[in-house]
């Protein structure tokens, strides 16, 4: 047996804004949320983006006739220790899908690079060896192929092993598990995160007259090793994961209230209620002239009206509250209703209504006298 629950607000779908997007910058918008679930939700998404991402990176390097990195190199202007660290910054790309076998598993890059005097002739004596001069890798996307990695000022020829794993977070080299690692491999540490950082802010939203939901705004930049889009996407299937877990313990199945999509008929039905006047329905004298005070005339503009407010009415209590709250729950109504499906706000309810009453006027019926 189910426990009924009432109608949570929750945004239909997130709305990405175009105009500031790029491929490492985007900005998510999602309204209306509860009060206080914008925090929850933004601060969550925002540890498991910065925490739980997976990206490759490269652990290790060899570079032939260098057996460890604290050593100048013949023929090249960085040493080995420089070389590390801008390998540091390379940045590759790959989604290992599921239907490729050991997608996930650690690759070796290699490639021969070999500079010519020809080559250095042309480039003035020296030349520069990008990132992407040594990929080959047709099966990763180089994400900054431009990036600087040493100047080689004399003819040679070497080969050069990157080792590629996947993983999250950061790494330091000592802790990469590496089986077949050989002697003159170099271990480096690895960056595997592949978000920079991630923003969020929460702002007041309305739903009908009440202002106190919450618009979440969510800012993520990453390196381009995944998308903005992405990283939000990979993040709230890591969330579902985890939150199984105690889905285990359910002990009643929650229905909540939803709400329904109404026909003509039932539209007729509620205006015709909404445009009933405060005297035609039965209430005390006290809350009468209550709401006679606040200049509320019609059902309609009170239901317009959250119950926080009424209590702000001069000679406006509890009793009295409470006795509006259940005569509007015996019509099927409630207080703080949003009526802008009916095209009515708190602004236009009087003339709406009066629309209403004109197209639809109630029938006189003559008085008799008995005898």
């Amino acid at each position: 047996m189910s426990v009924r629950y009432g109608k949570f607000e929750m945004p239909e779908k997130i709305e990405l804004e175009e105009n500031t997007a790029t491929d490492t910058f985007a900005r998510f918008v999602a309204e209306p949320f509860e009060r206080g679930f914008g925090h929850t939700l933004g601060n969550s998404m925002r540890r498991l983006m910065l925490t739980a991402l997976e990206a490759p990176a490269i652990i290790a390097c060899r570079l032939e006739g260098v057996p460890h990195e604290y050593m100048a190199i013949d023929g090249i202007v960085e040493d080995m220790t420089n070389i590390i660290l801008n390998l540091k910054g390379a940045l590759l790309r790959k989604l290992p899908m599921d239907e490729t076998v050991n997608s996930r598993e650690q690759r070796i890059l290699t490639k021969v690079l070999e500079i010519t005097q020809d080559d250095l002739n042309n480039n003035n004596g020296q030349v520069e060896i990008k990132f992407g001069d040594i990929i080959d890798e047709g099966s990763f996307d180089i994400v900054n192929p431009n990036l600087h990695l040493f100047t080689v000022t004399k003819p040679m020829k070497k080969q050069i092993d990157l080792r590629v794993a996947f993983g999250k977070g950061y790494v330091p080299s000592e802790r990469h598990d590496v089986s077949d690692k050989t002697a003159d491999e170099i271990l480096i540490d690895a960056a595997f995160s592949p978000v920079h950082l991630v923003h969020y802010f929460v702002e007041n939203t309305r739903v009908g007259q009440d202002t106190d939901f919450d618009r979440l705004v969510l800012e993520v930049t990453t390196d381009g090793r995944i998308t903005p889009t992405e990283a939000i996407g990979f993040a709230a299937q890591i969330a579902l994961k985890h939150f199984d877990v105690f889905n285990k313990i359910e002990t009643h199945t929650l229905a909540f209230e939803e709400v329904q999509e109404e026909g003509d008929g039932d539209k007729d039905e509620i205006m015709e209620k909404l445009s009933l006047r405060i005297d035609e329905i039965e209430l005390s004298v006290r809350s009468t002239n209550c709401l006679s005070g606040a200049n509320i005339e019609t059902i309609a503009e009170l239901v317009s009206i959250p119950e926080r407010r009424m209590l702000e009415f001069r000679n406006f209590g509890k009793k009295s509250l409470n006795e509006i709250k259940a005569k509007l729950h015996e019509m099927g109504l409630s207080l703080g209703m949003d009526l802008t499906k009916y095209g009515i706000t708190l602004d236009n309810v009087k003339e709406k209504v009066q629309e209403y009453q004109e197209m639809h006027p109630k029938a006189e019926f003559p008085i008799t006298n008995e005898e």
